[in-house]
């Protein structure tokens, strides 16, 4: 039996007895980013991971989703996995047509591949512009790559951040599918919501088929407070960036919980209580309707009632 890779030292473990939130999302609520670790000695990690977690399978996953109140998931392929998407396609299997996936494939993938992964339930694939996690493709694979699933009505997911999209913008207007960006394009807080950084990546979601994932305030946070011990009004330097997206791009939004939050280093948030951080984000029902529910069905679940 292969020996087992220890944790990443200093990995945060994530939040075990998640809080029962006092915000009760509505039914059919759509958890549109999150992700499976292994376990380890089932889906080895991949050897070219920049970091090891803890084990967080599809069955932790489950509860969690049951006791949020969510409904549904869509399950990310995590960078530790690299391009081996088992664990990813076997929680989407095991969730009975509740789970969604994005997978990381490489270039040279053939159709019989990607048509398997199609049926198995994913529906995009995850691109990562995150220095730190991965080392980058070139733009050309990334290219190919969307060509090939492009004919599968799969979209792209995006991660970068917001100060590399002046950089990045002309590439991914290129890009001949729907995409889909994470945690709002990781912008710096400690600038004016109304300044240039942040203005200019509204501009970019206003001039291109995009949809914005309303994700990660405590990735996001400078100041907080931490949705932990109970606090109902966390992350309020968040607050201004996540209510500006939604009340401009209404129909675009989706929210995840980001579970089991990988790569965080200040604290682990309490789940419940990021749920509780919904509300002030989206300050009407309707707007919320769209974000948890009507928003992720389009585009995960067409034609689907909910």
């Amino acid at each position: 039996m292969t020996s087992l890779s220890p944790k990443t030292p200093g990995w945060l473990d994530w939040y075990a007895g998640p809080s029962t939130p006092a915000f009760r999302l509505p039914p059919g609520s759509v958890d549109t980013h999150c992700h499976v670790f292994g376990p380890q000695a089932e889906f080895p990690f991949a050897p070219e991971r920049k970091y090891t977690p803890c084990d967080g399978g599809k069955e932790d996953l489950f509860a969690l989703r049951d006791h949020l109140g969510v409904t549904r998931n869509v399950i990310v392929q995590a960078t530790c996995h690299g391009a081996d998407n088992s664990a990813m396609v076997d929680a989407v299997r095991s969730a009975g047509g509740r789970a969604r996936g994005i997978a990381t494939v490489r270039p040279d993938i053939g159709e019989s591949e990607l048509l398997a992964l199609d049926a198995a339930g994913v529906r995009g694939v995850r691109f990562n512009f995150v220095r730190r996690l991965v080392d980058t493709s070139p733009a050309d694979d990334l290219l190919t790559i969307a060509k090939k699933v492009a004919p599968l009505g799969w979209h792209v997911v995006l991660y970068f951040e917001s100060a590399d999209l002046p950089e990045l913008e002309g590439f991914f207007a290129s890009l001949p599918v729907p995409l889909v960006v994470d945690h709002m394009g990781r912008p710096d807080v400690t600038e004016p919501v109304d300044g240039p950084q942040f203005t200019r990546f509204l501009r970019f979601v206003e001039h291109n088929d995009v949809w914005v994932k309303v994700s990660c305030p405590e990735r996001l946070t400078v100041t907080g407070p931490p949705a932990l011990h109970g606090e109902r009004h966390a992350y309020t330097d968040v607050v201004p960036f996540a209510r500006r997206v939604v009340a401009e791009f209404p129909d675009r939004v989706l929210w995840g919980t980001d579970w089991p939050h990988p790569n965080l280093t200040d604290h682990m948030p309490d789940d419940g209580l990021l749920v509780d951080h919904i509300p002030h984000v989206a300050v009407t029902a309707e707007q919320r309707h769209k974000l948890l529910v009507a928003n992720p069905m389009g585009l995960y679940w067409p034609g689907e009632d909910f």
